[in-house]
């Protein structure tokens, strides 16, 4: 898996390659760093596939984001990923852009 992050103002993208699961979750939740960026997207266009680690992440991710006061973007979802947060309901939950 690969984490690129880039920032414009108070946006910070993190653009997420390969899969995320139980082995690699771990270096995406290192990589989960927002510092005072008020908005959050978190890029998926090259990830494949995604366990319930990566979901756990996703929602913890979010949910510090809303208690900041800041959003989080969930960009460019793939439509097995996207399966997955549909059965699961975080797509009601998370901001899919």
């Amino acid at each position: 898996m690969e984490i690129n992050t880039t920032r414009e103002g108070n946006t910070l993208t993190i653009a997420v390659s390969g899969r995320v699961d139980t082995v690699t979750a771990p270096e995406l939740e290192a990589g989960l760093k927002f510092g005072d960026s008020s908005r959050v997207v978190i890029d998926l266009s090259n990830v494949p596939y995604m366990s319930s680690a990566g979901l756990r992440l996703l929602l913890a991710a979010h949910k510090t984001m809303l208690a900041n006061g800041g959003r989080m973007e969930v960009a460019n979802v793939q439509s097995a990923v996207r399966e997955v947060l549909d059965i699961t309901g975080f797509s009601d939950i998370l901001n899919l852009v």
